[in-house]
């Protein structure tokens, strides 16, 4: 089992020099170490507002300091993340559905059968819709994680509606019982209007089938893209309101920071993070663990 210290590992060797430098006790207060953290944080893809905001707010603290330094660079960092609110599947009538979005290769598919594997850990009764009809691997990769994970899946056709696939996938969820509907949708590119216009169209026609549908939509990041991945959530934001964001392949970074991005740049809480490729290694974000994986430090009881 991948841990967050692992899972960290590449972008904690960008910034772990300038961090410990910064925070060895005793260290000499001068604008050369506050510099040098600076641009290493930058390195690792921490937005350039909230590096700013830290350096200035460390600079004052100086004098009279309560806490350490350590202390006081992850009371930071941590409360940057706080919008990341826990997650806790609802419990109502109608199937909870999410709908999961993302471009190609972001490890959309994969994360849909974590989530419902995850779900399913949790008590839940998921069922998985394969709306990717343009590509016929999209729906049986789909199937096979269904397979995996020993829960339902609905599939379209190569070419039939994808919207229509996800209002069948409702009725199924309802007829079977099922409390809990995931939707994977096709990979795109988020700067390819029609297809972002489809996403639309699924929407409504899951609002068709059991109002307020979908109840969720999150967008799958690779972690390996740092602030290009930004970006990309930004434009799915444009065309379909996003409320959170799955980070994928955290594993392979050394831009983690760009984390940091999402809750100070668009104000969407991060859900679940992908810390390995194995089943039960999407695990809920925790922006405690996250940046005391990132420092190297232990994960603190309380926050001063």
């Amino acid at each position: 089992m991948v841990t967050w210290i692992d899972a960290l590992a590449r972008t904690r060797r960008t910034i772990a020099g300038a961090i410990s430098r910064f925070i060895k006790p005793g260290a000499p207060r001068d604008g050369g170490s506050l510099e040098e953290l600076e641009e290493t944080l930058l390195l690792a893809d921490v937005p350039a507002p909230l590096v700013s905001k830290l350096i200035q707010d460390l600079d004052k603290a100086y004098g009279g300091l309560r806490v350490s330094k350590k202390e006081m660079l992850q009371k930071v960092l941590v409360e940057s993340l706080r919008a990341s609110d826990s997650f806790s599947w609802p419990v109502e009538s109608d199937p909870f559905s999410v709908l999961v979005v993302g471009v190609n290769g972001s490890g959309k598919t994969t994360t849909c059968a974590k989530l419902a594997h995850l779900a399913m850990k949790q008590g839940r009764n998921p069922l998985l819709a394969a709306t990717d009809t343009f590509r016929a691997a999209g729906a049986h990769q789909l199937k096979l994680w269904a397979e995996t994970v020993g829960c339902d899946v609905v599939a379209g056709a190569q070419g039939a509606d994808a919207a229509a696939v996800a209002y069948d996938a409702l009725d199924a969820a309802m007829a079977r019982g099922r409390d809990t509907v995931i939707v994977d949708t096709a990979g795109r590119m988020h700067t390819k209007e029609p297809l972002m216009k489809e996403l639309q169209k699924v929407r409504g026609a899951m609002a068709k089938r059991v109002p307020g549908a979908p109840r969720e939509t999150w967008i799958v990041l690779d972690a390996t893209l740092g602030q290009n991945a930004v970006m990309q959530a930004k434009v799915f934001h444009e065309a379909t309101a996003l409320t959170g964001v799955i980070v994928s392949k955290l594993d392979g970074s050394s831009k983690a920071g760009f984390v940091f991005s999402i809750s100070r740049e668009m104000g969407l809480p991060i859900r679940f993070v992908g810390l390995g490729e194995k089943m039960d290694e999407l695990v809920p974000f925790d922006p405690d663990q996250f940046v005391s994986a990132l420092m190297n430090v232990e994960v603190p009881t309380t926050t001063t």
